[in-house]
């Protein structure tokens, strides 16, 4: 799980926050080119660590590490890069400051530059929060790369996403063993009804009435929905603060853009293929659709999937994968 850590120092966020000792925590696969000109990034999603990244990573695959130079960046509030279980006080746990993407996103380039001398990326990839990422790269640093593929995300989070989100906040705030933040042992109670939450939206109708909750041994859905899920080291103010950051997701709300969201998508130039998936409740392909008519280089390319959120993930469906491998392939050089 062991990652490299960058250090900062304190730093100032978007909100005008002072974020101490802030970290961001990475990994690599491949070997740097000597004119730096083979990089790729691929930041991690909501709850996700490095180590989640690596199924679509490999010899052959379209993430080829003896071709490209990949970094896989976590994001903050993950636990591994600057968190609330791993920010010294006065920011630690629930006093941590809200963490932007942008936040990610202008740390993200100062790692590329401080750890590297990383000045231009071929491709930024990123799935779910990682897609809203990979979508404020390419507004706020538009020259900075040659294309981007996001999938199963957006460019902005959506009213319905919004309120989605407050079911996980909720899950976690309910919880009397959460005692606002300041508890001493992780609220287990919360991760479950979290992790209910999830099969509630993250998995689609079509995947339920196919039955694949079924083939994974179940008997019954009731079975299924109360199977034993890894706690993980999860850490109940970490999930807060990373439903904070995917609330607040907007890449036009920023000085740059004054909230033109029109405006900040016709300002990614890179080649882009924007996958959200045909039957995901977070992400739905008419939300990227109307990103996509404003960008000039993009293309809308629907994952035909029954796996909702999960479309593309690791463990889900391998026709999914290629087809998103596919089109990673067609935005890098050959």
């Amino acid at each position: 799980m062991s990652g490299t850590v960058h250090a900062f120092g304190d730093v100032t966020l978007q909100s005008g926050a002072i974020l101490p000792a802030a970290q961001l925590t990475y990994t690599t696969h491949g070997t740097l080119n000597a004119d730096k000109s083979n990089a790729i990034l691929f930041p991690t999603w909501f709850g996700g660590q490095h180590p989640a990244n690596d199924w679509i990573i490999g010899p052959g695959r379209a993430l080829d590490p003896e071709k490209y130079f990949i970094v896989v960046v976590n994001n903050m509030g993950n636990g591994l890069s600057s968190s609330p279980s791993n920010t010294p006080a006065p920011a630690d746990g629930p006093r941590f400051p809200y963490v932007s993407v942008l936040d990610n996103v202008i740390l993200q380039r100062r790692l590329l530059e401080e750890a590297f001398g990383i000045g231009h990326l071929l491709l930024i990839v990123g799935r779910s929060m990682g897609a809203q990422i990979a979508f404020q790269w390419g507004a706020y640093y538009p020259d900075f790369m040659d294309a981007i593929l996001p999938f199963v995300g957006s460019a902005r989070t959506a009213h319905h996403n919004w309120v989605f989100l407050e079911n996980v906040r909720g899950a976690m705030t309910s919880d009397p063993a959460f005692m606002d933040g300041e508890y001493e042992t992780q609220p287990t109670v919360a991760f479950d009804r979290m992790g209910l939450v999830f099969d509630s939206w993250g998995l689609s109708q079509a995947w339920y009435r196919q039955g694949l909750h079924l083939a994974q041994g179940y008997a019954t859905t009731k079975d299924f929905i109360r199977r034993q899920r890894p706690q993980g080291g999860g850490d109940a103010n970490n999930v807060i603060a990373s439903v904070e950051t995917w609330q607040g997701a907007d890449l036009s709300d920023n000085p740059l853009y004054g909230g033109d969201y029109a405006k900040a998508l016709g300002a990614i130039t890179a080649r882009t293929i924007v996958m959200p998936s045909r039957t995901d409740l977070y992400f739905p392909p008419e939300d990227s659709e109307i990103e996509v008519s404003h960008m000039p280089n993009a293309e809308l390319r629907v994952i035909e999937s029954v796996w909702g959120h999960r479309a593309g993930a690791p463990g889900t469906d391998p026709v999914d994968t290629a087809f998103i491998e596919d089109a990673i392939r067609e935005l890098l050089p050959a």
